[in-house]
């Protein structure tokens, strides 16, 4: 099996600097030993325009059965003859992913000790790989590496026979990927992407797969829309280290929403303004806008919905005039991370009866939400497809119905406002929609009119002139809990809609 990476030069930095960055001099080829045969590395180029390093690994079928490892897909073992007679020499799979980890492991961590500065440059890449087993197609292969920055992704199907095309296609593509990336970012996700693709794995499955996973995948795999396919077929489809993985994703995934990736946007600052005072992060912004609604309310039993990591929760917990706060999310790890937070198995027996943390999802009616003053759904309707929020929806404004419903999400208008966030990008990889306040306010009246509340506005951070404010937040309250507001109303017609008929389309807020 064999893979090639090439980049090219400029004025300012030789090709030949892929030979620092892979720990291997271009002048040399080199071999080294596998447990299932050995790894070649040469350099079919090397000047300073151009330069392409190699890997060939030669795999020994006898080696690799004797060691316990020739099983088919899915771990069942093959026929005897096809034990040693199988494309495991001549196609690209976890055998060569093992490999490249293990000759380019310095490559991998991103590490240069000789020119440490290389390792955060993006390279023009070219990666190569002649002969990939593709089980689910170049479809897949496109789904796979398509979200992953990459300029050019081509699948080229390989015939089962040249001089018989009738046969039609192979289950084999010839991989070509050509794009600007870090090179330890391209080598983790080949890492990964080549065991899923092939979906067979040639080593048995332990719990520390998790772990090497999320290593390879740090930075792109929890953003990544297809994470829940990576990890089943990484792991060989074994549940429960799957559902661990998915979990550990998600955490990091809400990490990121609620911390360093969008509180990153939250900060960024305009070069007008004046940089000596450290900005409020967006992320505290709304909750103090949430606690506001809620005081304003009269709230003393309040649903957090989709509380993640408890930050909403934490800061209930210290107003005493909560008597009775939920946090419900859909996972268990961040639940636990939740709990941690909130320091449970500490707290006195007053403040420990105020709280409950459950597992649930919205997507389902819930008996135990049912009988609460109010309900928060902070930066939670974008994570979900536009055609499942009518079951949110019901399960909320129908089934569970709070006298009082706050709702925030990101205005997509005010996007163009983060210097760092490239443009028709949204804030964060795994929302599924941003909306516009015309989109936003048309849902939302829409809610409203149909379950029988009244629903009010209000800006969360700067409300710029132009674009809005980064954040909306909708006010729902029942007829009878309506209270005297500053907040804008919804008497202003173009701020609602008064049919169910006005609801956006499927996939139109998208």
């Amino acid at each position: 099996m064999f893979l090639t990476i090439s980049t090219t030069g400029s004025p300012e930095r030789s090709a030949t600097d892929l030979g620092y960055l892979l720990h291997k001099h271009p002048g040399k080829t080199q071999a080294f030993s596998t447990s299932h045969g050995t790894a070649h590395v040469f350099y079919p180029e090397a000047t300073a325009e151009r330069c392409t390093a190699a890997l060939l690994l030669e795999v020994d079928p006898v080696a690799l059965v004797r060691r316990g490892k020739g099983k088919g897909r899915g771990g069942a073992p093959d026929a005897a003859l096809a034990q040693y007679v199988n494309d495991r020499p001549y196609a690209a799979s976890s055998l060569l992913a093992v490999a490249l980890s293990g000759v380019f492991r310095t490559a991998l961590k991103g590490q240069c000790v000789l020119r440490p500065e290389l390792p955060e440059r993006a390279l023009p890449l070219r990666i190569e790989i002649p002969v990939l087993p593709a089980r689910g197609g170049a479809e897949l292969v496109h789904r796979l590496f398509d979200p992953l920055g990459w300029d050019l992704v081509q699948a080229e199907a390989l015939p089962l026979d040249g001089q018989f095309p009738e046969w039609g296609d192979s289950r084999y593509v010839r991989l070509v990927l050509e794009g600007e990336l870090r090179l330890a970012d391209a080598l983790r996700q080949l890492y990964v992407l080549l065991p899923v693709l092939d979906d067979a794995k040639h080593y048995w499955i332990a719990p520390d797969e998790v772990d090497k996973l999320l290593r390879a995948g740090d930075g792109w795999l929890a953003a990544h829309p297809e994470n829940g396919l990576i990890s089943s077929r990484y792991l060989a489809r074994h549940k429960r280290l799957t559902q661990d993985a998915i979990e550990r994703l998600e955490l990091v995934r809400l990490a990121e929403a609620d911390g360093s990736e969008v509180e990153e946007l939250d900060n960024a600052v305009d070069e007008t303004r004046d940089t000596q005072e450290r900005p409020v992060p967006l992320a505290a912004q709304r909750r103090e806008a949430i606690l506001a609604a809620l005081r304003a309310a009269g709230a003393q039993r309040v649903l957090d919905l989709g509380c993640g990591q408890g930050q909403l929760v934490q800061a209930l917990l210290k107003d005493p005039a909560y008597t009775e706060i939920v946090g419900m999310d859909v996972s268990v790890r961040a639940l636990n991370t939740a709990a941690r937070r909130l320091r449970l198995e500490r707290l006195g027996e007053r403040q420990s009866s105020r709280v409950t943390l459950l597992q649930g999802s919205l997507a389902y009616t819930d008996k135990r939400l049912a009988g609460y003053d109010a309900a928060v759904l902070s930066e939670v309707i974008e994570h979900l497809d536009p055609e499942r929020l009518p079951a949110l929806e019901y399960a909320v404004f129908g089934s569970a119905r709070p006298r009082t419903v706050l709702v925030t999400t990101p205005n997509v208008e005010y996007n163009v406002r983060w210097e760092t966030l490239p443009a028709g990008h949204v804030r964060h990889g795994d929302h599924r929609f941003e909306w516009t306040r015309e989109e936003f306010r048309a849902w939302a009246g829409s809610v409203a009119a149909r379950h029988g509340y009244e629903v009010a506005y209000v800006p969360v951070g700067d409300d710029d002139p132009e674009v809005g404010p980064p954040t909306q937040m909708a006010v729902f309250t029942q007829p009878d809990t309506t209270t005297e507001s500053t907040t804008e109303s919804t008497t202003d017609p173009a701020a609602h809609t008064d049919t169910a008929t006005d609801t956006p389309k499927e996939g139109e807020a998208a």
